[in-house]
This record gives structure tokens, C-alpha cells and sequence, in this order.
């Protein structure tokens, strides 16, 4: 048999259609492992091969798309992986037998456009485990499909380069604006993929065939240098009755097979949704068509200037967002100059802001640098701090500092929600996952977690870079100064900083640390992280009474209060409870002030009177230090 490459250089192939909804539309359940069937119904996945090739498909795919460790795991069946994979190519070899089909393993995305925590390293690990029992099945090649992002895609050819010289063919899912989800034209990330010895490039899923043909037009030259290959979707899926439906026809696929040939694909199949009828109305239309040839000379850029690329090559520098830029000195440039002061002020949890908004003009007036505010904090719903921090940004002349969850809105909930925050100038933001939905009032709410603290940090990072969570450009780029969460109060702080060392790296300009009542854990955390360079704003709120401290420190995660605070606020309720209160967190200040610039206050219940008595507190300090500083 000719090989792939060679054959692929005169003719154009078709591929085959869908294998998991055609599945689904042939009666196997949904929510089964359809990489199983290999093992306990190889009859009905040689069926499906035999029918494709019957409908003229020349290039057929193994049934392994899910086949790797990560994602057998949810069905038990991690240990089967090579199994798996190696009787999916029997299968299809078996179906191909006396035909001139070519055979080629299917490997899908493992993180299939999330934001899911699989290290470089793990994925190569699970590549690297099913490319091995494909390639030792003997596969005509191995399709990569259904990649949303060019880093994972270059994981896995890596894997297949390592170890064998087959044909590779890379297949984004991309949508009509032609980015991978980390930021690459797709003609960068084609030119990419090309220089590490991939034979074809293309598309799949996601899209119908206008929407893949939208971007082959926009951005790939005519002729490509390389064979381009183009596994629609048949059109976009509808829900109806507990299905998906799509609405692409048969005839519909063979009218633009001829449109996909004259723009160079070489390679043609179908995705979800299509079904034998579908390649054969393709392959009826190709029949006699001949493809002009390939670009003697190379037409895609040598040389990737990528944006996301730079972006990545430059750890630890300042970003858009950072202090080079903005009009105004951000809260980082402050604290690394002077005492900077941040204070809580809980957004309400009825309609009625009159409190907020005095609490906020009265620590304007103390000094205060900015105002910040929690996302619903322990899942208990409030006011929005967007709305809030307009307000108080406008009325009162008060930098705001929003609070970030990841709890509340999915992927395209944030990037809306920060979208809307740079329309406002709410530049300054502290990313932190957020309490479980079912602790709060409201227990039967969904708990979204589409993204961890890490990649929320990274993600609104990427918005200061003028790319969009999807990895498309924006117009604009935004300014936020990302702030990180740390809790200090744990048993191991060593692994408290190594998270944090983390949440550094994704991205974070300064730290905001929980509640600390420990003027010794003050002294530990300055010199568990005297190596790190980056602000940190230590953490202190006042006690209200004896019960806000019992409560505190039995019920609410990541505050610990020592036994002699405890001992010292017991019984005491109202002004007495408040008043022993500010003289404890006087007390830290003091601890505080001498190992750090950032103090950042947490006013309990909305009494603001105490937070302001504190803040003048902070000013004094910083006045006596500054003024025995110029006298020593």
C-alpha cells in the first residue's frame, strides 16, 4: 500500500464519519464507554468501520478517540488502556481486510478545551501510553482531533515523534475567529506543528462546514505547502427530547465536498453528527476531482511571533496589568514605597447600601488606600461588588478592589464579569475560589468551579495581553493587578508557600493573606516567604465579641485563633466586645508593621467605626516610623 504521506501528495482521501453519535443513533447508550466496545462488542464497531468503507471512505480511524489512562479512569477502566487501543486497531485492520483502506489511531485532546489540572508531564505520560499500543498494532498513522489548544497538541506529537517516523495528521476545533484556546492564529500554530514533523494539519468538530471554511478562507494561503484535512461537524446540535440532533444533511456535505477540494483540503471526513450517508454523498462528489498541487514553496511563516508565546517566556516580569503603564501608582507600586492600607467593607445582603456607602466615605476619609470587597463570601448571597465598586469608586473618589470567586460563574461568566470590571476602570483584583455553594443560604445552588484559583489568576492575566479566555484578540488590552488568597493559619506553612509559589507563577502581582491573630505566625510568615518577590498584605480582623471569636475559630475555614486571644475576648459582647477587639488587632498592627508595608483590614459585621479607629491607628504608626526613619 502507498504510504499516507505519498498517497495524500496526488489524490484526496476520504475519511470517515462520526463514531460516538453514530453509536448513540444505532442504539448504544449514552453515557457508557463507547473505547469499550473494542472489548465487549468488537462486532458492532466493526460494523460501523465496514459501513463507512462501504460508503467510500479510504481512511479510517480506530475507535479509541477516549482511550487514554485520564479518561478511562471515570469508568474504571485505566488498566485496560493498551487493551483498549490495541484491539481498536485490530478491529478496524479486520474491517479494512481486502480493501485499500488505510488505518489510522485516533488519539483525542485530554483536556478537551478545559482548564483541568494534567500537567505537561502527566499528559505525555498518558499519550505516551496509548500512541505506544496503537504503534505496536502497526497503524498507517495516528489523527490527532479535536485539540482546542497548540501546547497540549505539541505534547502529544512530541510522544509520537519519539517514537516512531508514522504519518501525523493535527486537527484543531477551533471557531470562525481561527485561534487555538491559547492564543495562536491558526496559521502560527500550523507553521508550529509543521517545524516538529506533523505531515497534515486541519480541523474538526466544534464547527459545521461553514464555520470551518470561514477560517480556511480568512487565513490559510492557497495552495498550502502542507495537506490540509477537514472533519466537520454536521452543522450545530440541537437538544431535543434528551438528544443531540443535527440538522446538516447528507446532500448538503456532498455540495461542499467539491468547495473544501478547491481550497486545498486533501483529506475529508466527517464529525459528530454524520453517518455513512454523509461520506458517501462525499465521495460520490470527489469521485473524478483532481486537487491542484501542493506549494512548491513554503507559504505559512518560518518564524512565530506569537503573543501567548511571548507571554510565556516571560515569567515573573510585569504584565500589562503590572506597574509599567497604568495612570495611577497601583496598590503593588504603593506598598513597595510606603504602608498601604486595604479594608474589607462586606457588600450587603439586602437592597439598602446607605451603611456601605457611609462606611466607605468614612474610611476615605481616614486614609485608607482602597476598599475591597468579597464575592459573596461563604456562599452567602450579597450585593454584586461590581455594582458596588462603581459606586464607590464615582461618589466617593475611593480605589475599589474587587474579589474574584470561582465558584459562581462558569468560563464565560468571568471573562464577562472581567470584561465589565475593565469597563468600570475596577482594575485591582483578588482571584480566590470561594466557599461550596451548600454551606451558604442558598444550598441548592450549583457550585461552577470551571476554573481553580491558578488558572482564574492566569486566565484574567491573559485579558491584559488583549486575548480573550478562548484565545481570541480583543481590542483592547485590560490592567489588572491579580491579587492572591493565602492562608497561613495550616499546621505545614512550608506547603502553604509552595501554593503560593504556585499561584506566583500563574501570574499573581501581591498576596492577601486570611485573618492572622498570632503576632509570632506574623513572624513565621515574614520569614517563610523572605524569598519571595512579591507584596503580601497581612491579614487582620477584629473581634466583635466573644462569640465572633469562638465562632471564628471553630466554624469558619482558614482563620485559628490562639487560646489567649480566646481567653481575652471571652463573655464580652457590644462596645465592650468592640473595644477589646481594636485593642487586639492594635496589637497585631504593631507585629505587622514592623515586618511588612500591606495591612489589609477585615471589618466584621459592618461596624466600619471600627475599621476607621484602625486605620487612623495604621496612620500613626506609619508617621512615628517614617519620622524616626528620617531622624536615624
Amino acid at each position: 500500500m502507498t504510504d499516507l504521506r505519498k498517497a495524500l501528495e496526488s489524490k484526496i482521501l476520504i475519511g470517515d464519519g462520526a463514531m460516538g453519535t453514530y453509536l448513540s443513533q444505532l442504539g448504544h447508550p449514552v453515557g457508557i464507554s463507547y473505547d469499550e466496545l473494542n472489548l465487549v462488542s468488537p462486532e458492532a464497531i466493526r460494523e460501523v468501520h465496514t459501513q463507512y468503507i462501504q460508503a467510500g471512505a479510504s481512511v479510517i480511524e480506530t475507535n479509541t478517540f477516549s482511550a487514554n489512562a485520564y479518561k478511562l479512569s471515570k469508568f474504571g477502566l485505566e488498566s485496560k488502556t493498551a487493551e483498549i487501543n490495541r484491539a481498536g486497531v485490530r478491529i478496524a485492520r479486520e474491517a479494512a481486510a481486502g480493501t485499500s483502506a488505510y488505518v489510522i489511531g485516533a488519539v483525542g485532546s485530554i483536556r478537551s478545551g478545559r482548564r483541568i489540572n494534567v500537567s505537561a508531564r502527566e499528559l505525555g505520560l498518558y499519550f505516551g501510553q496509548q500512541i505506544d499500543a496503537l504503534l505496536e498494532e502497526g497503524v498507517d498513522g495516528i489523527l490527532l482531533e479535536t485539540f482546542f489548544d497548540l501546547e497540549e497538541m505539541e505534547i502529544a506529537v512530541k510522544c509520537i515523534r519519539e517514537r516512531a517516523n508514522v504519518p501525523i495528521i493535527s486537527q484543531f476545533a477551533v471557531d470562525q475567529v481561527g485561534r487555538t484556546l491559547d492564543g495562536y492564529a491558526i496559521t502560527d500554530a500550523f507553521s508550529i506543528l509543521k517545524q516538529e514533523g506533523v505531515d497534515v494539519v486541519g480541523f474538526n468538530c466544534h464547527s459545521g462546514p461553514q464555520g470551518i471554511m470561514s477560517v480556511i478562507q480568512q487565513q490559510l494561503p492557497v495552495p498550502l505547502e502542507i495537506p490540509l484535512s477537514v472533519y466537520p461537524n454536521a452543522g450545530l446540535a440541537s437538544f431535543v427530547d434528551g438528544k443531540y440532533v443535527y440538522r446538516a444533511t447528507p446532500a448538503y456535505f456532498g455540495e461542499r465536498a467539491k468547495d473544501f477540494a478547491a481550497v486545498g483540503v486533501r483529506l475529508l471526513g466527517g464529525c459528530c453528527g454524520t453517518t455513512p450517508e454523509h461520506i458517501a454523498e462525499m465521495a460520490k462528489a470527489l469521485a473524478d476531482y483532481v486537487p491542484q498541487p501542493l506549494a512548491a514553496a513554503p507559504k505559512l511563516p518560518r518564524e512565530t511571533v506569537s503573543v501567548i508565546r511571548q507571554l510565556n517566556g516571560k515569567a515573573g516580569e510585569p504584565s500589562a496589568g503590572g506597574t509599567e503603564g497604568t495612570e495611577a501608582p497601583t496598590l503593588v507600586d504603593l506598598v513597595k514605597q510606603r504602608p498601604t492600607l486595604i479594608v474589607e467593607l462586606d457588600p450587603p445582603r439586602d437592597l439598602d447600601i446607605t451603611k456601605f456607602m457611609e462606611g466607605a466615605a468614612a474610611l476615605k476619609e481616614a486614609g485608607v488606600d482602597a476598599v475591597t470587597m468579597a464575592d459573596n463570601s461563604l456562599a452567602v448571597a450579597r450585593m454584586s461588588n461590581m455594582a458596588l465598586g462603581h459606586l464607590v469608586q464615582e461618589r466617593i473618589g475611593l480605589r475599589t478592589l474587587a474579589h474574584i470567586a470561582c465558584r459562581d460563574r462558569n468560563l464565560i461568566g468571568t471573562q464577562s464579569h472581567m470584561m465589565g470590571f475593565d469597563a468600570l476602570g475596577i482594575n485591582h483584583v483578588l482571584a480566590v475560589t470561594g466557599d461550596p455553594s451548600r454551606f451558604g443560604d442558598l444550598p441548592d445552588a450549583s457550585s461552577v468551579y470551571d476554573l481553580t484559583s491558578f488558572q482564574i489568576i492566569k486566565m484574567i492575566k491573559q485579558l491584559n495581553e488583549g486575548i480573550a479566555f478562548s484565545g481570541k484578540p480583543l481590542k483592547h488590552k485590560a490592567k489588572f493587578v491579580v491579587g492572591a488568597a493565602f492562608n497561613p493559619n495550616v499546621k505545614h506553612l512550608d506547603k502553604a508557600v509552595q501554593r503560593l509559589e504556585k499561584k506566583m507563577a500563574s501570574g499573581a502581582d501581591y498576596v492577601m493573606t486570611q485573618p492572622v491573630y498570632d503576632p509570632e505566625l506574623i513572624v513565621r510568615i515574614k520569614e517563610a516567604t523572605a524569598h519571595l518577590d512579591i507584596p503580601i498584605f497581612i491579614g487582620i480582623m477584629p473581634l466583635a465579641s466573644g462569640k465572633n471569636a469562638e465562632y471564628l475559630h471553630n466554624e469558619v475555614p482558614g482563620i485559628e485563633l490562639p487560646e489567649s486571644i480566646r481567653a481575652r475576648m471571652s463573655g464580652l459582647s457590644g462596645e465592650a466586645g468592640r473595644l477589646e477587639g481594636v485593642e487586639i488587632a492594635k496589637e497585631l498592627l504593631d507585629a505587622a508593621m514592623e515586618h511588612f508595608n500591606g495591612i489589609y483590614l477585615m471589618t466584621p459585621f459592618l461596624f466600619y467605626e471600627m475599621s476607621v479607629a484602625l486605620a487612623k491607628y495604621v496612620q500613626e504608626k506609619s508617621k512615628e516610623r517614617a519620622s524616626y526613619l528620617f531622624h536615624s
